[in-house]
């Protein structure tokens, strides 16, 4: 799909509402780049398998996933013989409880398609339950991890309570009141230490480990409990040898379950993006559009998906006599709406989305969908309105297919109206002749004539309440427009000479 079209029909608005229905960032990220597919049987298949979810959901509930992480390179790692991380073993332990879950939330899944992706999760009770039993944070390996580490720990316990009480027999001690900056037992290094006054240094002999901003203190480690230290230090080392040992275990234990979990990031992945779709159709109350490749094309209750508020639905029927609709009304009466909602709901149906509009709604597949939508005024390269969008619609003609939809939304207008009209015209007979699916809106009133004239090509309308002076924003196929300028004017208080006189410069068969 042109990039163009994409960002002109707001696209990327649509995915990123998507997003964030998915709760995992592989998958929202995902559905970030996700684009229209071109393939009718892709496009089928998807919309079936986002079909199947939506009745999950509906019948069991929203599906609560966790877990989900890209595992990829935590594989790779492991399969070298790496060892992971606490937090790495957490990931994995998710991975693992989310798999119970989904197992437990399919067991009365009917549709096919699903049941299948939740009858193919792997799950590995003994990995998850040694992850556990040996975790309990990114922070914290339990004693429980090993008998080797709850005995470590016990003797680092015992050590540390004698090196404190050898402490605490200097901190006690009225002696050393004038030599102790304060009562209280700290470390430095990972020694145990006690706070010297600096003048006082020589009153207490040990190593000095550290010295206060001030200078007024320093850190000395008595020499009594040098070697208390350095066993309570040999303890530290043998504890993280230990639990280096656990993580190496279920790192080992992780690598031979490296298939499945890859297999399982992949099922849960595909879970959360179909997840995702339905939500985001149950929530706003989108339908199942219908898909062909016949050139046609019957909305019904389309609305735009990113208005807010009360949006006016509209009904849009091309294809079997015609190919080609021309729209025309008053300007701010959803003309250029009507070709926005269009496209967007086509990329939405092409990319395995539900539609807002009426169950029963036909959408045709395109190549590809062009549009010239806006004002394309380039001061940088000094082009007019007119030529900016006349070198869009010269691209446009070059590179449009039998297949494609084309949506320009005032053709031919920004130069002399005769001159525009003609030439609107001739680009719509070029692309009705070619069989090319367009939609167009305009002011002039020779492309009504024309679409009257033309076989192939239909004339629509944005209706006018002229009792209100506004649009109701509904679209007419079958009828032209009209600009009412007379009504309003006379509604405005226009002198009725004026009026008459006007009326009699076109005359009465206009």
């Amino acid at each position: 799909m042109q990039e163009k079209t994409l960002e002109v029909l707001e696209y990327g608005k649509i995915l990123e509402a998507l997003s964030k229905e998915a709760r995992s960032m592989l998958i929202k990220n995902k559905i970030l780049n996700l684009t229209p597919m071109t393939d009718i049987d892709d496009i089928r298949e998807e919309l079936d398998h986002t079909s199947q979810m939506f009745g999950v959901i509906k019948r069991f509930g929203n599906i609560d996933l966790f877990g989900l992480y890209d595992f990829t390179d935590m594989i790779s790692y492991v399969r070298k013989k790496g060892i992971l991380e606490a937090y790495e073993l957490l990931q994995v332990n998710d991975l693992l409880r989310a798999s119970e879950y989904l197992k437990e939330y399919g067991k009365n899944i009917s549709e096919p398609y699903i049941k299948d992706l939740f009858d193919r999760i792997n799950t590995e009770d003994f990995l998850r339950k040694e992850i556990e039993r040996s975790i309990i944070s990114e922070d914290e390996i339990a004693d429980n991890a090993s008998g080797a580490l709850r005995n470590i720990r016990r003797q680092k316990a015992r050590k540390e309570q004698e090196i404190k009480a050898k402490l605490n027999s200097y901190v006690t001690n009225s002696k050393f009141d004038d030599i102790l900056q304060d009562k209280v037992v700290s470390v430095r290094d990972g020694r145990y230490v006690v706070p010297v006054r600096t003048n006082k240094k020589s009153a207490i002999g040990g190593i000095i480990h550290d010295k206060s901003s001030s200078g007024n203190t320093i850190f000395v480690e008595p020499a009594a409990i040098v070697e208390l230290n350095n066993q309570f230090r040999d303890l530290e080392l043998k504890e993280e040898e230990e639990i280096r040992r656990i993580l190496d275990r279920l790192s080992r234990l992780t690598e031979a379950f490296d298939v499945e979990i890859l297999a399982n990031q992949q099922i849960m992945g595909r879970i959360d993006f179909l997840a995702a779709k339905a939500k985001y159709a149950i929530n706003k109350e989108h339908s199942l559009p219908k898909i062909t490749d016949d050139k046609i094309m019957s909305l019904k209750q389309a609305r735009h998906p990113l208005l807010k508020g009360k949006v006016v639905p509209i009904d849009v029927s091309i294809g079997g006599d015609y190919l080609t609709l021309i729209i025309t009304g008053p300007n701010t009466g959803g003309k250029t709406v009507s070709l926005k909602t269009v496209g967007l709901i086509s990329l939405m149906a092409q990319s395995g989305l539900y539609i807002p509009a009426e169950e029963g709604s036909i959408v045709n597949v395109f190549d590809d969908i062009y549009v010239d939508i806006g004002d394309t005024q380039s001061i940088e390269m000094s082009l007019s309105t007119f030529s900016a969008s006349l070198t869009n619609v010269v691209d446009i003609l070059s590179k449009a297919s039998d297949k494609s939809l084309v949506l320009l939304d005032e053709v031919g207008s920004g130069t002399d109206p005769t001159e525009g009209a003609a030439l609107a015209i001739s680009i719509l007979d070029n692309l009705s002749k070619r069989k090319v699916m367009t939609f167009a809106t305009t002011h002039y009133s020779e492309l009504k004539y024309y679409a009257v004239d033309t076989q192939g090509v239909m004339n629509a309308s944005v209706e006018f309440d002229v009792n209100t002076l506004s649009p109701t924003y509904r679209l007419e196929i079958g009828t032209p427009g009209k600009s009412n300028a007379f009504e309003i004017s006379k509604r405005l208080g226009l002198d009725q000479a004026i009026l008459d006189n006007a009326q009699s410069l076109i005359g009465e068969d206009t």
